[in-house]
């Protein structure tokens, strides 16, 4: 029988509560077990696709089409788990699933409430996840933080797990804040408190605490929280604050935080293994060679969290090459103010990511022929994919007013145009193409010399694709189209001859990234900016 962890959060949000299951994760796959991971997230949209990134984040996609939450993407940099569309449940989700049953009238005249109806469907998704990933340990991360109203019916429905699986299949692990006063010099215990007293007000005794803390946690303030949350002393767990996220698993692993959900489990397992962790992520990540500086042009600048994959993902190119890497955010609606000589003045390399909307594209395609013309390393992924093809369209085959009918539904040269299936598409949730998709490659390329593969399966997210009306005219000015999903004949890669490194994909090669495996785009963008410098 799979065995159950539940992470809650507590006093604030924003404390980690991703990062914490996805290298309690790690920590116990480097004993052999078989991990998985959920995400509970406590919105009523049935997913974040449709979601403000401003509001949200970054919308994780897996390889069967689902729009996740950006949790699911530090499971997957982290572990070997692979997430689908299961892996993730919503308020919407799970609602909506109850409401079509009684529809149909399944419930045979039952009053429908949240308890049993609302609680056993999440129990029966949480249940779902096991018996399709066949994994020893089930993690379960609770979205929101304990006492948000929203988060009630998934802390209910993980209360119950325990009555369900027995108390020696399920561990609660809560996430809290510590709080360091400076003007008194204090570290404060009472939040914590507080947040473990409303837990338990639920039904929830918490099995371990990890305490997220800027100062040492001594073991007098230890034994204090011990005391009043009712936790044993060395389930009291220091997460203080790291220079990066990939060290998180050697903190938790000194800790013997393994051991100590290993022993509540009465498993036995092999002995640790994250040697090759230390030695090939960390160690390479502080132990740099040079820096670059790369720029990001984007239209949701401001957030940190909605390039969350792209910012780490080029954080991955710099580890396989020990090189670090200065991420300079740029807005492109700046661009298109002050020029692109002005904001990418002594970079290394320009990366465009993907995104919706003709706010700021003008910029974007500035800074493309900028990065063209000067020979500097580019990588564009999805709509900045679309954008190197507005600029090559424009500025070197002459097609002044070359756009996406996205932008401009009337251009005479709509060189990006709608997909044929998605013209008569009105719902905009989950009706964009999504997932995995084979593109094969073209010999004697850069695509070709990056990945080493005639073919690879990456993750898409997008609705409008390139016009192959054009494809002959951009191809005699000298743009190669080295990748196409060859069932539908759609331009996947893009790329030019003579220079260091120009390429554009209209798939998120973002998403298959790991900081022990560089995704091979990002590897060979780091390197040549490396080269540059």
């Amino acid at each position: 029988m799979a065995k159950y962890i539940f992470v809650t959060g507590g006093v604030i949000s924003s404390l980690g509560k991703g990062i914490a299951s996805a290298s309690i994760a790690k920590i116990l796959e480097a004993r052999g077990l078989k991990v998985t991971l959920m995400k509970l997230d406590p919105y009523i949209n049935v997913d974040p696709g449709t979601m403000n990134p401003y509001q949200h984040g970054e919308v994780y996609v897996t390889d069967d089409g689902a729009e996740t939450d950006l949790d699911l993407g530090h499971y997957e940099r982290f572990t070997r788990a692979v997430m689908t569309r299961f892996n993730n449940a919503t308020t919407g989700q799970v609602y909506n699933a109850v409401i079509s049953r009684e529809r149909r009238g399944d419930y045979l005249g039952k009053t429908i409430q949240v308890i049993p109806h609302i609680t056993s469907e999440i129990k029966h998704r949480i249940k779902k996840v096991a018996e399709v990933s066949g994994a020893d340990i089930v993690l379960v991360e609770v979205g929101g933080t304990v006492g948000d109203i929203e988060s009630l019916p998934f802390l209910e429905a993980a209360r119950q797990f325990e009555l369900d699986a027995g108390e020696k299949n399920v561990l609660y692990i809560h996430l809290t804040l510590v709080p360091y006063i400076k003007v008194a010099d204090e570290i404060k215990t009472k939040p914590t408190q507080h947040s473990v007293q409303t837990l338990r007000e639920i039904g929830i005794q918490p099995d371990i605490l990890i305490c997220r803390t800027e100062k040492p946690l001594s073991d007098e303030v230890k034994e204090k929280i011990s005391l009043f949350c009712n936790v044993r002393k060395e389930a009291v767990v220091e997460s203080r604050d790291v220079e990066s996220i990939y060290q998180v698993p050697l903190v938790f692993k000194g800790q013997i935080l393994d051991e100590i959900i290993l022993s509540h489990f009465s498993l036995i397992s092999k002995p640790s293994d994250l040697k090759e962790w230390e030695n090939n992520v960390v160690e390479r990540l502080f132990s740099f060679k040079g820096i670059v500086q790369v720029a990001v042009v984007g239209k949701y600048i401001g957030l940190q969290d909605a390039y969350k994959s792209i910012y780490e993902a080029i954080t991955h190119g710099g580890i396989s090459n020990q090189i670090k890497v200065e991420v300079k955010k740029i807005d492109s609606e700046d661009i298109e103010k002050y020029g692109p000589e002005k904001m990418l003045n002594g970079i290394q390399a320009v990366l465009v990511p993907g995104g919706f909307g003709g706010r700021g594209i003008e910029g974007k395609i500035k800074a493309i022929g900028f990065a063209r013309k000067n020979k500097i390393p580019f990588l564009g992924i999805c709509l900045g994919m679309q954008c190197a093809v507005m600029d090559f369209a424009r500025n070197v085959c002459g097609l002044k007013d070359a756009s996406s009918t996205e932008f401009k539904p009337k251009t005479k040269n709509p060189v990006i145009s709608l997909l044929v299936e998605q013209k008569n598409v009105l719902d905009l949730g989950g009706t964009m193409r999504l997932g995995a998709y084979p593109c094969k490659i073209k010999k004697n390329t850069l695509a070709a010399k990056v990945y080493r593969k005639s073919l690879v399966f990456e993750r898409h997210r997008h609705r409008y694709e390139f016009n192959n009306k054009f494809r002959k005219k951009l191809e005699h000015k000298g743009m190669v189209f080295s990748g196409i999903y060859q069932n539908k004949n759609l331009v996947e890669i893009v790329e030019l001859r003579n220079h260091p490194y120009f390429i554009a994909v209209q798939f998120h090669p973002e998403f298959k990234s790991k900081p022990d495996a560089a995704h091979p785009l990002f590897r060979e963008f780091i390197r040549a900016a490396a080269e540059r410098k």
